[in-house]
């Protein structure tokens, strides 16, 4: 609605005439009428200044740019949904080794701008293969799928779980000293007796061969990979439990 103060007609006749004799000025005049009018506007145009074509025109602009504006909100969606798909492994709800590697050089660049400190470890599965070997892939699946719940249960929200092939998982934990990431790597083994992997009645025995690097700034992260990859082997060659 637009109000406006113009168009007061101008009185004719003896009752718009002047006042009689006597009658003061000032108090005695009644204020001018506002009138309300209806209008309706386009793109902050009256719609009655527009002839049309033009008001035709302008609606048909409007609908495309509607329609392209959820054609991009579509579009954006999708490509989030490929993205997500492209990052998470295809047997589990964790990163794949292409995204974790991605995350890696991520908080790298975290750590020399911040200087923070960051530990990356590397985890093997113990047993797996005699799993494997003696119950089926079905079973082997299963196994790698509840130790991936187990691991994102035991770090914190900002911290990355990722398969980095086969039976080998890698955790990055931000802000986070190599000596207390081997605090955590050390309560798992609670974890997994509190918290057995069942398996159609059987209970999958599992233990874990780890290795802890720093993550440090300017280091290539395959090349800490390889790092944490090392010393996780020696703490496998270690490991004198069957089936290691």
């Amino acid at each position: 609605m637009k109000i406006g103060s113009g168009g007061v007609p101008r009185a004719t006749g003896a009752a718009g005439g002047a006042r009689k004799s006597g009658e003061g000025g000032a108090g005695t005049s009644a204020a001018a009428p506002r009138y309300v009018s209806d209008s309706t506007s386009i793109m902050g145009i009256p719609e009655t200044e527009l002839t049309p074509r033009v008001r035709d025109a302008i609606m048909t602009l409007m609908a495309e740019v509607d329609s392209l504006r959820q054609s991009l909100k579509e579009m954006t969606r999708r490509l989030n949904d490929a993205e997500q798909i492209a990052d998470q492994d295809p047997l589990l709800p964790i990163y794949n080794r292409r995204a974790f590697v991605r995350e890696l050089t991520r908080v790298q660049a975290s750590v020399e701008r911040y200087q923070t400190e960051a530990s990356l470890v590397y985890i093997d599965l113990n047993r797996f293969k005699f799993v494997n070997d003696t119950l089926g892939h079905e079973a082997g699946d299963y196994m790698l799928s509840q130790v991936a719940l187990r691991l994102k249960d035991s770090v914190r929200e900002t911290d990355i779980v990722g398969r980095l092939g086969g039976d080998e998982f890698g955790l990055i934990l931000s802000r986070t000293r190599p000596d207390d990431a081997r605090n955590l790597i050390d309560r798992l083994p609670k974890l997994f007796a509190e918290k057995p992997i069942i398996w159609k009645g059987a209970t999958l025995e599992t233990s874990l061969a780890t290795g802890i690097v720093p993550i440090h700034a300017g280091t290539d992260a395959e090349q800490t990979l390889s790092a944490a990859d090392f010393a996780m082997y020696n703490d496998k060659k270690n490991d004198d439990r069957p089936g290691a």
